[in-house]
């Protein structure tokens, strides 16, 4: 009997989606590092004496490349960019993205078009954030307040773009939109692992900040389970 289901889990601020049948197919993708890492660059945050403070012992560090114990890279988008047909709605569930310790947490953003956004300011400093996308509408938000929060939609499937703060330039992430579910970030062993994929043919695309776009042509079927590698 096919059965569709949709779970919206919210834990530590991502959303995992999973939307399919029972004889659906899971991609499960590692990112692995094969270049030396550069040493992650210490920022110098003493601009504001409320960063400054809050990093006084824990030095805060560059993100563009995060490179884990075990040769993988953590903070990589690995998505379904073509063959993806059908509509999937949004989910209501909203993504957390906050400001904490003067830096965006977390770092890499992942959502469909149309699920809320609640952007909150954890922090004791002035942040603003300004996302730089081309197809939605841009926005700057002023957040001068410990505990604000604002709530914004980004409207249209869009690759990723890049978020900043025009206060502290240090501050910096990406944002990247999707029409549908099957997309993730890569996590502490450089893995994603895309669930409930109908079976067919799909590119399925990594993007590293600094390393930028892979691509892969892959096959599944009903009940496949493949493991497929994005090396950098």
């Amino acid at each position: 009997m096919f059965r569709k289901k949709i779970q919206f889990a919210l834990m530590f601020g991502v959303i995992a989606i999973m939307v399919g049948s029972a004889d659906a197919a899971t991609v499960v993708a590692k990112v692995i590092l094969k270049t030396p890492a550069p040493a992650a660059k210490i920022i110098n945050t003493n601009a504001d004496p409320y960063c400054m403070t809050y990093h006084k012992t824990d030095k805060l560090r560059s993100e563009q490349v995060v490179a884990n114990p075990n040769g993988t890279l953590a903070d990589t988008f690995v998505f379904i960019s073509e063959g993806v047909t059908g509509n999937y709605p949004a989910p209501k569930t909203p993504f957390l993205l906050d400001q904490i310790g003067c830096h965006y947490t977390p770092h890499m953003i992942a959502v469909m078009a149309g699920q809320p956004i609640v952007i909150r300011n954890s922090d004791s400093t002035l942040h603003n954030i300004h996302p730089l996308p081309k197809v939605n509408t841009p926005f700057n938000i002023g957040m001068p307040l410990k505990g604000m929060e604002q709530t914004r939609v980004f409207a249209k499937p869009e690759g990723p773009f890049h978020v900043k703060c025009d206060v502290h330039p240090w501050m910096s992430g990406y944002v990247a939109v999707f029409s549908h579910p099957f997309f993730g970030v890569s996590n502490a062993q450089g893995v994603v692992e895309i669930a409930n994929l109908p079976a067919g043919t799909y590119t399925v695309e990594s993007w590293q900040e600094k390393y930028g776009p892979k691509f892969q042509k892959i096959t599944v079927g009903a009940n496949d389970k493949k493991e497929i590698e994005f090396t950098y």
